[in-house]
């Protein structure tokens, strides 16, 4: 198997807005600093947090032929990783980012692409099968790669972001997944019991921000883990904090070490990718994790 980690779904184009306070003061017209753009949402910050940290990843997505879809192919020919693209008319997904001092940020997130859009399924067939761990992300046309991802000899993770235990959109992603990362924000109290009532899942881990994570294995009580500080390193952007802490798990527990190893080593990951401006621009290395994980 040559890809450590194929992810499906989830590169677009962030642009990233830093305003002088969340919620926006209520004026007409509000000075920023310079507007920047990057590649970024969650697939990509999974592949490249994996990538840092020394395993082989690869995409698939659907993206556009248009200005921002060109942008995406050329950064993956740069960093030599593999990317498979199916083009769609819609475009290239992309996001505002409102991000306050603080590092608080509120996404406005363009999707683009129609509900129910089917692509061929060689987007992601033939890769798959050279896959150790997939890793899906929540797109609507993703879920149709789940019965070939659940065929192949890999194990699969998703993330389901915001989920409130309620949105149906998201439980066939949650009833396949081994893994499942989750944030806190609008999580019912009875949904991570959904998960291993009505699905495969091992573990689940809910990301709470400021407030650290949740760890919650099969079948064992939940355990706290808090949220790390680094030295020298303050908040100021919480993009791609919650992809760091996947990448950093995956590439952990698929080394061999527990669950709990994992979390910690997302942890660290997650609060090193609050340090730095923009989406993915600084991701934790090895060298890095190994050191702060002393």
């Amino acid at each position: 198997m040559d890809l450590d980690v194929f992810v499906i779904g989830g590169v677009g184009i962030d642009t990233i807005v830093r305003v002088p306070a969340l919620p926006l003061p209520g004026q007409e017209t509000i000075p920023v600093q310079p507007i920047e753009q990057y590649v970024g949402h969650t697939g990509h910050g999974v592949v490249i947090g994996c990538h840092r940290l020394g395993l082989h990843p690869g995409l698939a997505d659907v993206i556009g032929d248009d200005p921002e879809g060109r942008r995406i192919r050329a950064t993956y020919k740069e960093l030599g990783l593999p990317l498979a693209v199916a083009l769609h008319p819609s475009g290239t997904r992309r996001s505002v980012n409102l991000v306050s001092p603080d590092g608080t940020r509120v996404s406005l997130y363009d999707g683009r692409h129609p509900p129910g859009m089917r692509v061929d399924p060689n987007l992601w067939r033939g890769r798959v099968e050279r896959a150790r761990h997939v890793h899906m992300s929540i797109m609507d046309f993703a879920r149709r790669a789940l019965p070939d991802v659940l065929a192949a000899d890999c194990t699969l993770s998703t993330d389901l972001h915001d989920w409130d235990g309620e949105n149906e959109y998201h439980r066939d992603f949650a009833q396949c997944a081994d893994v499942v990362f989750v944030s806190t924000t609008a999580l019912g109290e009875k949904a991570v019991d959904w998960i291993f009532a009505s699905g495969r899942a091992r573990v689940v881990i809910a990301m709470a921000g400021a407030d650290g994570s949740y760890l919650h294995v099969r079948g064992e009580k939940p355990v706290h883990l808090p949220a790390a500080k680094i030295p020298d390193r303050p908040v100021v952007d919480t993009n791609g904090a919650g992809d760091a802490y996947v990448a950093a798990f995956l590439t952990t527990w698929l080394d061999g070490r527990s669950y709990y190893e994992a979390a910690e080593a997302g942890t660290i990951a997650g609060a090193w990718a609050c340090g730095s401006p923009g989406t993915h621009t600084d991701l934790i290395t090895a060298e890095q994790l190994m050191l702060l994980s002393r």
